[in-house]
This record gives C-alpha cells, sequence and structure tokens, in this order.
C-alpha cells in the first residue's frame, strides 16, 4: 500500500486496484526469487556441513582434515569440492564474483551491495543471478554434486 501511495498518488481512482495487483504480485515474485536463490546455495553448502548454526557461516563449520570420525578419503573428496569451487567463482568475470561474493559471502542486503558497488539495485540482481546460474552449470560439469 505504501508504494502505491508513494508512487501513484496522482493516478486517478479506477487505476488503482490494478496497480495494487500488480505491485503484490511484483513484491511475493521478488520474495519468491530471493527464497529460490537463498535456497539454492544453501542446500549447495549445507551439503558439506554436518551441523550447521543459522549464524555461523557453512564454509566455517567444515571438519579440519583428519578430524576425528572423518575418514582420510572423506576428507580428500572436501579439500578437491572446496578447491573447484573456490576456482570456479575466480574465474567469474570480476563484477559477478564480487556481487556474489558481497551478498551470499558477506551477506550484505542488495543496497548495500549496490552502494558498494556502485552501481544500480538491478544491476546487482543481475550480476547475482548470472553468477549463480554460471556457478551451478560450472560445478555440475565437473561432476561437483553437494
Amino acid at each position: 500500500m505504501l508504494k502505491l501511495c508513494a508512487s501513484y498518488a496522482g493516478r486517478p481512482a479506477p487505476e488503482l486496484p490494478m496497480l495494487f495487483q500488480r505491485i503484490l504480485r511484483n513484491a511475493v515474485y521478488d520474495l519468491l526469487r530471493r527464497r529460490k536463490v537463498r535456497n539454492t546455495w544453501t542446500t549447495l553448502f549445507s551439503a558439506l556441513v554436518r551441523e550447521v548454526d543459522e549464524s555461523d557461516d557453512p564454509l566455517d563449520g567444515l571438519p579440519a582434515a583428519g578430524e576425528a570420525g572423518q575418514t582420510p578419503q572423506a576428507s580428500l573428496e572436501q579439500q578437491q569440492t572446496l578447491a573447484v569451487i573456490e576456482r570456479e567463482i575466480a574465474r567469474l568475470p570480476a563484477r559477478q564474483r564480487e556481487a556474489f561474493l558481497m551478498r551470499y559471502w558477506e551477506e550484505m542486503d542488495i543496497s548495500e551491495t549496490a552502494a558498494a558497488m556502485g552501481c544500480s539495485e538491478g544491476s546487482v540482481k543481475t550480476h547475482c543471478s548470472r553468477a549463480t546460474k554460471t556457478l551451478a552449470a560450472a560445478l555440475r560439469a565437473r561432476g561437483v554434486v553437494l
């Protein structure tokens, strides 16, 4: 309702219901899209972690190599998987890598990321979307299944 009042207060009354429905639908789509992206990366990285506290970074919770209960084979596979992920992130174009790391590693919101990168929020969304698609395809091509 606030977006409608702030942006379309001067519009004729018969147009307002249609505009409200459009604003509401777009807000719901944005929410669902954000959840999908977050859930994709959370699911991918949570496969690497045994126990995750919500406040922790999933990669911080990885057991150290040779930790009790972890076989040398599992430790090696984990190290190789992390190395592949790091290489693929390094191969991303600079702006996509920057946006991806700020949003998902540094957990900055879209407006903070846009301010830090000196671009619009839409650009940040585009860079993040392209980065996640590129990473997912590259990891699948290398046989990384998380």
